[in-house]
């Protein structure tokens, strides 16, 4: 896609700090400004798909296996001793780029951060929410 940003990552028009490039699935480290963490990587597939959603079986599971082996490096280089990763699609989630991607961040004990949200979400659902979503897998 010639307006996203990650496919033009890919495409090497960008400039990226890489940390690893596969056929279906990459890891760069985000922009300076945004990284969460020493660290922080940003797992996308190639294929550009806009989000969770979205995307297919080959991506999807590229993406999140690619993103488990940083997990796994981060604990083995860093020594970080736990991730977290973070994962929003559409704009209401707060998604900023639409291209699907993972942000693993490692965590160490000494962390004041938190990844978990503060506030639960006051939106109302007309029935029970589980109930509803089962319905879909029928």
């Amino acid at each position: 896609m010639d307006s996203c940003v990650f496919c033009a990552v890919i495409a090497g028009d960008q400039p990226a700090v890489w940390v690893e490039r596969e056929e279906h699935a990459v890891a760069f480290a985000p922009l300076p400004d945004s990284a969460l963490a020493p660290g922080h990587t940003l797992v996308v597939p190639v294929e550009h798909t806009a989000d969770l959603l979205s995307a297919g079986p080959t991506a999807l599971a590229a993406t999140t296996a690619l993103a488990q082996r940083v997990a796994r490096a981060m604990k083995g280089a860093l020594g970080a001793t736990g991730t977290v990763v973070l994962q929003a699609s559409g704009a209401d989630a707060g998604q900023s780029v639409p291209h699907l991607h993972l942000h693993v961040v490692p965590c160490w004990p000494d962390d004041a951060t938190t990844h978990w949200p503060e506030r639960r979400s006051a939106h109302v659902v007309d029935g029970d929410p589980h109930a509803l979503l089962a319905e879909m897998f029928e």
